[in-house]
């Protein structure tokens, strides 16, 4: 079923239905919830249909001339709308609460205050609040002129509780001290055995720690991940599992991330992953096995290794080689063909996120430090600057302690000194 746009419709509706005066004395008779545009009055009835539970809408502009328009969305909790699609695509731009965004045929995405989705026209979605939680956006329409809305069924409450699972929503007291959503619920059941220890951890780990820096969700999940590899820990590589599927990564940027491990904690730690890996994959639905995703062959690997060594590193590379005795050449062809070329050079994750995971890998591996300053220089190359190097060890410091961490942080003050 095909109709106008929904934000046109809904934002005529509302100004037909009342003056502004009318619509914030309805907002004063609703639950508190704080945010930074007006919340609008309820959806008008004939548009109930399309919503599982109660949400509200209030025009932010509708001027034509600027060949947009926006709208402030919010949902109660459990609200959410049908999945559809958007002839012309759509933004989101989240400004309060918790929320999900789910394509279809996809994990759904957790939403925080300040995510920004991008829906591509055609794309069949939904989006709405968490369970315990209210939840707003900014609707933004693209492409106004010809755009429509593609209404199809509800997401009913077997697929929303799927979609929503293995999420924690911090309560109202803690919600000051835990701006990220708290995606690590082991099956320790932490909170229950040991409060003291959950309170104490949760509000560092995700309060404290990451209030520092600027990493998105997908980074901080990827980068611990990195870290739960290298140190061996199997309940919080399952953690950052479930964390990382309902955040929005894909299942293939999280086998790429286990697979870029081999050649820094070697096969060996790998294996022990691999399994709960597939487990978590076969319980979401995910066949197996993944699409390949290998760049290099047997003829092209060692050049194409080398290559990507030499943009990373420079002439120390070939320094490198011109420097080592021809009884231990052989370790420089394989670092070339192997670790690079078979590994480092693979598609469904960039260079740059790569270069990240070893960095945090070495990290925490500790003992590590000249290869820490190797690929320190080589994250910089990439494109990763020290602010950003700073936000993974701080992430990193609640998962690998403090000797770790300030290891790692000589390892970058020497290397990119802090007048730089």
């Amino acid at each position: 079923m095909k109709t106008k746009p929904m934000l046109v419709l809904l934002s005529a509706a509302l100004l037909a239905a009342g003056s502004p005066q009318a619509q914030e004395n309805a907002m004063e008779k609703e639950t508190t919830f704080r945010q930074i545009f007006p919340q609008g009055g309820k959806l008008p009835e004939q548009f109930a249909q399309y919503f599982i539970g109660q949400a509200y809408l209030c025009p932010i502009t509708d001027n034509d001339t600027l060949g947009m328009h926006v709208s402030n969305v919010t949902f109660e909790p459990g609200c959410r709308n049908n999945w559809h699609s958007h002839r012309g695509g759509q933004l989101l731009l989240v400004t309060a609460g918790r929320g999900f965004y789910q394509e279809q045929g996809q994990p759904a995405r957790a939403l925080r205050p300040g995510d920004v989705v991008e829906i591509a026209p055609d794309v069949v979605h939904w989006h709405g609040a968490a369970p315990d939680s209210r939840f707003a956006h900014l609707a933004v329409e693209c492409n106004p002129a010809d755009n429509a809305n593609t209404w199809l069924g509800p997401v009913d409450d077997a697929q929303y509780a799927a979609a929503t699972a293995g999420f924690r929503t911090p309560t109202p007291s803690e919600e000051d001290d835990c701006p990220a959503l708290n995606w690590l619920e082991t099956d320790a059941g932490l909170s229950r055995t040991d409060p003291e220890l959950a309170a104490l951890f949760g509000a560092f780990a995700f309060g404290e720690t990451q209030r520092c820096g600027a990493l998105d969700d997908r980074t901080r999940i990827l980068v611990t991940m990195a870290a739960a590899i290298a140190t061996g820990s199997a309940d919080l590589y399952r953690a950052t599992l479930r964390g990382a599927l309902t955040a929005g990564v894909t299942p293939v940027e999280i086998r790429e991330t286990l697979y870029q491990a081999v050649p820094y904690a070697g096969m060996g730690r790998v294996l022990e992953f691999i399994g709960p890996m597939n487990a978590c994959f076969t319980e979401h639905g995910i066949a197996l096995p993944l699409e390949p995703q290998a760049a290099t062959d047997h003829t092209t690997r060692r050049e194409r290794g080398l290559a990507l060594q030499r943009e990373l590193f420079g002439e120390r590379i070939d320094a490198g080689y011109r420097n080592t005795p021809a009884s231990q050449l052989h370790i420089q062809h394989f670092l070339s063909a192997n670790c690079f070329g078979d590994y480092v050079t693979r598609k469904g994750l960039e260079v740059r996120m790569r270069e990240l995971l070893t960095f945090s890998m070495l990290v925490s591996l500790g003992g590590c430090e000249s290869q820490v300053k190797g690929h320190i220089a080589g994250n910089a190359a990439a494109g990763n600057d020290k602010a950003t190097l700073m936000a993974v060890l701080t992430q990193l410091l609640p998962y690998i302690g403090y000797p770790r961490t300030l290891n790692g942080l000589t390892c970058l003050n020497e290397t990119i000194p802090e007048n730089d």
